[in-house]
């Protein structure tokens, strides 16, 4: 252990007792030993800042995003639902891939701060952008940019995430990320309606881009903190420190294999399914802004919206951190599809303003509990590799998806009620996903690393283990493998 580091698990564990010290001090994880700093409000500080940079960071995206799809209505012209589901499919494939790029390299390279880091500062660059667009290319060109600032940070900085905490922390603190990012795009879209109002947009859509150019402003300010406040932390192993051996063959045999758990592949699986038929929210506020000189009060439901996913996401995280992320995830997807055949069937203001809210609540029980599930399911030196396929999974349906519900609305256009065939579809691949998790999928949370800072190996049949000769003397400590999980007196 470096002396910064020595320095670190002293500051932690001062003016505390044994037991709280140990909380602060840190974790031994699958592939080394992490030092935690001190926490903030309860929440560790990498984990705290990295929600301070999503609050910034979604303050400038739902600015723009609330209002994008009425601004796009005027220039890409009549095939709009099409062209968007084009364009968001194309965007959202590109990302899932620089998802999983950077999420295998960020593992390979032990580095993972570089990659959030030049992620956003993609998106902060190029988001507000798509006011200059006159053309669906262009549109297409500047939503590619910004998906691919999303992708090259989003596992790298949830492996950061999962890296800075203790195991029985997951769903709180993935639970808080997603929170900042709620709370940040409510006062995001409460600016956007405040600048069209100050602006006089109303009657002007084709004129938002004056709001868009605002967004650069809260972008950029969260660069400071990925810069300043965010610390580095990986999985790697540090020689100095003791590690816990499993003797198995089975294990040498797995730690080789890139594969990923069978159970993580199949949840992947059922996650696939589920986002099929859950297509970009831009149709949600495109249904929306068709209501008649309802579209400038979209940023208002949006916020709403995101009023009830902040208040509900850290305590969904929670919930799931005693009672497993299975039966979280199952309700998440029940309330999905109840909300989206509301959708299908109804077209009355105070009704889109009810199911927004109740969709806020299918956020809350499902994101952070996303990814607290694959954060159990994956072994702790492969986190960024496990995010980047979640990440991927979900990026790569979404092309799909996205085509499939924009042309079914362009292609029902001429019926009396276009919205539900599409709406319809969505919530019956959300009532099939819900019902494979429950028969498939173990339930419950599975930690490979308690609370305490001791590694547990998953269970696994074991018929026989090689017995461990005893070490005769000291000076032969070195020449073999270490099996005292204890550390040593003078780094505790």
């Amino acid at each position: 252990m470096s002396e910064t580091e020595k320095e670190d698990v002293v500051s932690a564990g001062a003016g505390k007792d044994g037991g709280e010290a140990a909380a602060d001090i840190g974790a031994v994880v699958t592939a080394g030993v992490r030092t935690l700093k001190p926490s903030i409000l309860g929440i560790k500080r990498n984990v705290f800042f990295l929600g301070i940079v999503s609050l910034l960071n979604d303050i400038a995206s739902e600015i723009i995003y609330p209002l994008a799809p009425i601004f796009l209505k005027t220039v890409l012209g009549p095939a709009y639902t099409v062209l968007i589901g084009l364009i968001e499919g194309i965007a959202e494939g590109t990302a899932s891939l620089m998802k999983l790029l950077s999420g295998w390299y960020s593992d390979r390279i032990r580095r993972n701060k570089a990659f959030v880091f030049v992620g956003y500062t993609f998106s902060v660059l190029f988001r507000p952008l798509i006011g200059l667009a006159l053309a669906w290319w262009h549109v297409l060109f500047v939503r590619v940019a910004d998906r691919v600032g999303k992708g090259v940070r989003t596992a790298p900085r949830d492996a950061l995430i999962a890296l800075s905490i203790t195991d029985d922390e997951r769903g709180k603190s993935f639970g808080f990320h997603r929170a900042m990012d709620h709370l940040g795009a409510v006062l995001g879209g409460l600016l956007a309606f405040a600048l069209v109002w100050m602006f006089a947009l109303r009657d002007s859509p084709e004129k938002l881009w004056i709001v868009f150019l605002f967004a650069f402003v809260p972008g950029l300010a969260s660069l400071y903190f990925v810069v300043w406040k965010i610390k580095e932390r990986t999985a790697e192993r540090r020689p100095s420190q003791p590690v816990i051996e499993d003797v198995r063959p089975e294990a040498e045999a797995s730690a080789k294999s890139p594969a990923l758990d069978g159970r993580l592949k199949l949840f992947l699986l059922i996650f696939a399914l589920f986002t099929l038929g859950n297509s970009s929210d831009m149709f949600l506020l495109l249904r929306l802004g068709e209501i008649e000189d309802f579209w400038w009060k979209v940023p208002l439901v949006w916020a709403v919206f995101h009023v009830v996913k902040s208040a509900f996401s850290t305590p969904a995280g929670m919930i799931s951190d005693k009672v497993g992320r299975k039966a979280v995830i199952v309700a998440g997807w029940i309330i999905y599809s109840g909300v989206y055949f509301g959708f299908a069937f109804t077209s009355t203001t105070n009704a889109m303003w009810i199911l927004f809210m109740i969709y806020g609540v299918y956020y809350a029980l499902t994101e952070g509990v996303a990814k607290a599930m694959v954060a159990d399911l994956a072994p702790g030196d492969r986190l960024g590799t496990a995010f980047g396929w979640y990440h991927a999974t979900v990026g790569l349906m979404l092309i799909p998806a996205s085509i499939i519900f924009g042309a079914l609305w362009y292609g029902f256009r001429s019926y009396a009620n276009p919205y539900a065939y599409p709406f319809c579809l969505g919530a019956v691949l959300a009532l099939a996903a819900a019902v494979l998790l429950i028969i498939f999928v173990p339930g419950g949370r599975e930690p490979s690393v308690k609370g305490d800072g001791v590694l547990v190996l998953a269970p696994v049949e074991v018929k026989e283990v090689p017995s461990i000769p005893p070490i005769e003397d000291a000076d032969d400590a070195d020449s073999g493998p270490v099996h005292d999980v204890g550390p040593p007196e003078e780094e505790v």
